[in-house]
């Protein structure tokens, strides 16, 4: 039996089309494809892990002798966003997707937010983060109004200069939306998007916070705190699960943050699960479709691997996964691509396995339940570990 956990998510880190990826508007994507096309590349040690030796991945070498145990995932799902992903990674899997508003928020959505804010609304639609705050800031400015914007996700975002709406007041807004987004109306997150600076020179701040959905049922966190095991959520994962099951909180701004957190996690003795998300994939490399600087986040954090692995503990168990895709060389859309991720696991001593293609994220949850004793809460169990 395991003592401790790290599930460490890379926000948006792709492998490839699934069967159905065109249905969700994504043909030929593939996240890793585009960033091995690169010359920024270097992920050695994630190949020693089996990365390569995954089904379907042949733009990297796969080694000989993986140390780790490696399987691709495929979402069950019907969505490809961050809150949907995520759920599914901890054994929740959502048949219905989220409402998503292509054309915008309409007025019951609208009209009472407004009155509640006494404020107006700018934008409404979808739309590039900071495209939105380029195009829009200075009618902010000048009017007061707030920048509501949406995405192909299911977000209701709301982006203010802080000269303007002061950080607490915009994360009131955004509570004051959350409640009134449920129903049909019941969006996966709501996201406040702080921005400074003068124009034409926006840029944002520090300070975004989602305000999500509450899970619907019961995930993996719920079950291993209701066992009295530690749940520790590194990054945004508490805001994704609107801190149901979480124990203990550790929010950070960026990727290097979260493996500065994990590595600090890593010498504190706990039993339990760290549950950690690397934002800056998707949010800073994947949607602006930034090939290069996606390649260089994922040798960075392969890096931290080289530090990370060898301070493992006997009984520790490492697994490396992702939420969705968000290909940076697909130029269709700048949204979430439809991928398969995937899966990397490494205990010091383990015997490798290729898991092979595998159906439901809902096997990560699975397979840590296993490991601690605790409720399953379904999908295919990876064993032999």
């Amino acid at each position: 039996m395991s003592k401790r956990v790290f599930l460490i998510v890379l926000d948006s880190f792709g492998i490839g089309q699934c069967p159905d990826s065109p249905s969700f508007g994504d043909e030929g994507v593939n996240t890793l494809g585009t960033v091995c096309k690169t010359d920024a590349l270097h992920v050695p040690h994630m190949q020693s892990l089996g990365l390569g030796n995954i089904d379907g991945v042949e733009c990297l070498a796969s080694v000989d002798a993986p140390i780790g145990s490696y399987a691709r995932l495929r979402e069950k799902s019907a969505g490809k966003d961050t809150t949907i992903g995520h759920w599914e990674l901890a054994g929740l899997v959502s048949d219905d997707p989220l409402p998503t508003y292509p054309e915008g928020f309409p007025p019951e959505v609208l009209e009472p937010f407004c009155r509640a804010v006494g404020r107006g609304v700018l934008c409404n639609k979808p739309y590039s983060g900071t495209d939105v705050i380029r195009d829009y800031g200075r009618e902010h400015l000048e009017t007061g109004k707030l920048i509501v914007y949406t995405s192909a996700d299911s977000v209701f975002q709301i982006a203010a200069h802080q000269s303007i709406v002061p950080l607490e007041q915009l994360y009131e807004y955004c509570e004051i939306a959350r409640g009134l987004l449920v129903g049909k109306h019941g969006v996966g997150r709501v996201i406040a998007r702080p921005f400074e600076g003068e124009y034409p020179n926006y840029v944002r701040s520090a300070g975004r916070h989602d305000y999500s959905l509450v899970p619907p049922k019961a995930t993996l966190l719920d079950c291993m705190k209701d066992a009295g095991y530690d749940v520790l959520a590194v990054g945004k994962i508490k805001d994704i699960f609107a801190g149901s099951g979480v124990t203990e909180a550790f929010y950070t701004p960026n990727n290097k943050a979260g493996m500065e957190m994990t590595a600090k996690l890593q010498g504190r003795d706990f039993q339990g699960l760290c549950f950690v998300n690397l934002v800056d994939f998707d949010m800073v490399f994947g949607h602006r479709r930034d090939a290069v600087g996606y390649a260089r986040a994922l040798s960075e954090f392969d890096a931290f691997l080289g530090e990370f692995l060898p301070r493992m503990k006997e009984d520790d168990l490492l697994l490396i996964t992702a939420d969705h895709g968000c290909d940076p060389g697909y130029t269709k859309t700048t949204d979430h691509t439809r991928e398969y991720v995937p899966l990397l696991l490494y205990r010091k001593g383990m015997q490798s396995k290729n898991f092979g293609t595998v159906y439901g994220f809902d096997a990560v949850a699975a397979t840590i339940a296993a490991e601690f004793g605790v409720k399953d809460v379904g999908g295919q169990v990876l064993g032999g570990n």
